[in-house]
């Protein structure tokens, strides 16, 4: 229940993976024999099928080892070719803290860095944005869907605002991708990160969008040493990685439509019967959000204290980054929860190796946890036995 964090291998990915370790196992900058060119002829597929997904041309995707190498090569190349134009960067709160560290580092250098709030429902609000872009900005910042709610940002939109005053628009799509269409010239997007575990392919690799044709995205690389990937990501390919992210692309442009119904209905299932339960409540908006993911808050009960009552069920209060983290989701803080309302609360991310069986069992077992919880509860007590007398 915890698929937010890292999803497992499908094994179709596994099996076409597997060759690329042992038989074709060659570099693809080596073209001088078959052993090269069959690991070319892989990272070629993984391409086309990426470019495929996400309808975008083959030279416009740069492979890195995961969506946070991808969002810091976005974020840092642009702001070193912006670093003396006076113009700043707009952000949100509830970005990723692969975003907010590196804007944060960004802002201490000295650029202009102005972070937006987000209404209560996690959506952010366009006329704060629009009047935030009256102000010279070379780029905004926004995640495509969270992490922790599934809030799905209006991207279109935001990207509409961004282009009419000339900025450039780059949004992280580590959730959303394989789960939602992300069609970039659809969204109008600039530059887009992207990582391979959150859809079944394998982890350390993932990768950057970057328009193409466009004078004003000039990136500085962040790794050099070979020119690799058009001199923007210089290193030897992860070719087995690449062909995984390749083929989980692949699968989930064809089972998208299919998937994207069963894990609403799991994740709607669970919502009914966890929000039938006295002082419980949905963290997000209702409508514009990820169908496998649920962030629900339970009064009276710690979710750490829950997770203890039920240790063989993968839950989490938020990130996977953040886990080692005491500090409250920074996400629900920055919808107006307060830090009690935030300890309470957790998040469940549904996936496609879930069954029904697993889903009906965990609703049943959660449910247990907290009505154990909550019965331990000094307060709770008191409350329960003033509604009584």
């Amino acid at each position: 229940m915890d698929n937010n964090s890292t999803t497992p291998v499908d094994p179709r990915v596994l099996d076409e993976m597997l060759p690329y370790f042992k038989e074709k196992f060659g570099n693809p900058s080596s073209h001088q024999h078959r052993y090269g060119w069959l690991a070319e002829d892989g990272v070629d597929m993984a391409l086309e099928r990426i470019g495929s997904l996400i309808e975008c041309r083959e030279e416009e995707f740069i492979f890195t080892s995961g969506a946070t190498e991808s969002t810091n090569l976005a974020l840092r190349g642009l702001a070193y070719t912006y670093r003396n134009t006076g113009k700043k960067i707009i952000t949100c709160l509830t970005e990723h803290a692969a975003v907010l560290e590196p804007i944060r580092e960004l802002e201490q250098s000295g650029i202009p860095i102005q972070y937006l709030p987000v209404q209560s429902n996690g959506l952010l609000d366009l006329n704060q944005l629009e009047e935030a872009l009256k102000k010279p900005t070379f780029l905004v910042c926004i995640m495509m869907a969270n992490n922790e709610t599934g809030v799905i940002q209006p991207i279109q939109e935001i990207t509409q605002l961004a282009h009419e005053q000339g900025s450039l628009i780059f949004s992280d799509a580590s959730q959303a991708l394989g789960k939602i269409p992300v069609l970039v010239d659809n969204l109008g997007l600039d530059l887009m990160a992207c990582s391979s575990h959150k859809l079944y392919g394998p982890k350390g690799v993932g990768g950057l969008y970057i328009r193409k044709g466009s004078p004003y995205i000039k990136i500085k690389p962040q790794i050099t040493g070979g020119g690799q990937q058009n001199e923007l990501r210089s290193g030897t390919m992860n070719v087995p990685g690449i062909v995984g992210f390749g083929k989980a692309a692949e699968i989930s442009g064809q089972e998208m439509q299919g998937e994207y119904q069963k894990l609403k209905t799991w994740r709607d299932l669970m919502e009914t019967s966890f929000l039938s339960l006295p002082l419980s409540y949905r963290n997000g908006t209702f409508e514009n959000r990820l169908p496998h993911t649920l962030n629900l808050r339970f009064d009276f009960i710690k979710s750490e204290q829950l997770f203890q009552k039920i240790p063989h069920i993968a839950l989490s209060t938020g990130s996977a980054c953040n886990s080692a983290n005491p500090e409250p989701s920074h996400v629900l803080l920055a919808m107006g929860l307060t830090e009690k309302q935030a300890r309470s609360s957790i998040r469940i991310s549904l996936g496609r190796m879930n069954t029904t069986g697993e889903i009906e069992n965990a609703i049943k077992d959660i449910r247990l946890g907290l009505e154990n919880l909550r019965n331990e509860d000094v307060f709770w007590l008191k409350s329960k036995a003033k509604e009584l007398y």
